[in-house]
């Protein structure tokens, strides 16, 4: 091996970074996936109509988003079962069936809106049918998640969070003015009226979706069968070093998540919002906008991140469905299961992605049915939070490494939150 490195090379300095990327994992691709076009669409918005005045929001929402998430994935790794399997066993039928049919459903709107939305990036760069290639990354999508094997497809989800630093560049191409995106971002600015509450919802909506909750929780579980690690609440004396791995895994996951989301935020910002365009309902429409005014580079780099962060956040919502729904039926779960062995898994992924595409052929208006998305998900996110909450100090589902005290109260404070923006939704909406 010290024959393969160059003369003068020292290999330590690598080791400390090989072995961080080692850690990364179902966080990592969880916070990405968290910036789907949708949530770019959110991101977009909230810059053009605002400026800089909101982007302090990313800074808001992401200790919410690190506490609630760890707990999700402390609930996968510790009982070696999903989300909606531990609400299976530790509470009555009716309220998994309810969680998971809401959960489908704003995964299904989400999906038909990213889909529609790679589809439109696709057609500005290229020309073309936009319904076409709407199928065709349904397809693709569909023949990843089902066919390649979990190692390598775990592997590729994990790079291809990569992609989303296009829109560090977008920032950077867009010549933000440093020091009114950082007054922005570092000082809150409070404005009491309804246009910014409600995209304060938004954002809270946007950051922290159920969807994120049950995949990171199944996924911990995925990655538990493929090191051959038994649940943590079966040998709690060695949970230590695997906590720390997931609280490192979603803290970075988390800061990753949301400074994309603070890169669309003071780019739109810069260049939109500075040029008096305020009113954009989709990522496309925001790619589009930003060509003459930031130039083709910018608007090539905006439109080719929608399409690499849907080829991320698809797989993500199609399996976080698929999770819930063979978890509530106890069918056998996972990616890392042969299509024969899970059968019924994988079939809830490609119906779900099916839905999604064939959404784009309905007369449903893909701004509303976001609309109706953001309810649905507005009305599962706290309880479900409260639910998790419930598994995560209960000692039988947890044995011995139920949440500590600052994790109950910071998991409470996120749901209280959480709790706080759908009741504002729904009295804003009014």
């Amino acid at each position: 091996m010290a024959a393969d490195i160059p003369a003068g090379v020292d290999p330590a300095p690598s080791r400390p970074a090989v072995g961080l990327l080692r850690k990364l994992g179902p966080g990592l691709v969880t916070g990405a996936a968290d910036d789907d076009p949708s949530g770019i669409a959110t991101y977009s918005q909230v810059g053009a109509a605002f400026g800089f005045s909101l982007a302090w929001t990313m800074l808001f929402s992401f200790p919410l988003m690190v506490v609630i998430q760890e707990i999700a994935a402390r609930i996968g790794s510790v009982t070696g079962a999903g989300i909606a399997q531990n609400l299976r066993r530790h509470y009555p039928h009716i309220v998994v069936r309810i969680v998971v049919g809401l959960l489908v459903i704003a995964n299904v709107i989400n999906l038909g809106a990213d889909l529609g939305a790679m589809g439109a990036a696709l057609d500005q760069l290229l020309g073309g049918s936009v319904h076409l290639y709407t199928i065709g990354f349904g397809v693709v999508c569909i023949a990843l998640e089902v066919f390649v094997a979990y190692p390598r497809y775990a592997a590729a989800l994990k790079w291809a969070t990569l992609s989303l630093f296009a829109y560090v560049a977008v920032a950077f191409a867009a010549r933000v003015p440093v020091d009114r995106a950082m007054s922005g971002t570092l000082i809150p600015t409070l404005v009491f009226d309804a246009p910014h509450a409600m995209a304060l919802v938004a954002v809270l909506g946007t950051t922290i979706s159920p969807y994120l909750f049950f995949w990171q929780s199944g996924q911990e579980v995925e990655e538990g069968h493929r090191r051959h690690v038994k649940p943590l609440c079966i040998a709690p004396d060695t949970a230590g070093p695997e906590l720390g791995r997931i609280r490192t895994d979603t803290i970075i996951g988390m800061g990753f998540s949301n400074l994309i989301a603070l890169s669309i935020i003071v780019a739109t910002a810069a260049t939109l919002h500075a040029q008096g365009i305020t009113d954009i309902q989709t990522s496309a429409q925001a790619a589009q906008a930003l060509r003459p005014i930031a130039g083709d580079f910018a608007f090539a780099l905006f439109a080719s991140g929608i399409i690499a962060t849907g080829m991320l956040a698809v797989p993500v919502l199609a399996g976080s469905a698929a999770y819930g729904v063979s978890e509530m039926f106890g069918w056998t779960t996972g990616l890392a299961r042969g299509l024969k062995e899970a059968r019924a898994f994988y079939a809830v992924i490609a119906l779900t992605t099916l839905a999604g595409v064939a959404l784009n052929f309905t007369p449903i208006d893909p701004i509303k049915a976001l609309y109706w998305s953001a309810v649905v998900n507005g009305v599962l996110a706290a309880p479900l939070m409260a639910a998790m909450m419930l598994i995560a100090t209960n000692k039988r589902a947890m044995g011995r490494l139920t949440l500590s005290v600052p994790m109950i109260v910071a998991g409470w404070l996120a749901t209280a939150v959480m709790a706080a923006a759908s009741i504002s939704f729904f009295v804003l909406s009014v």
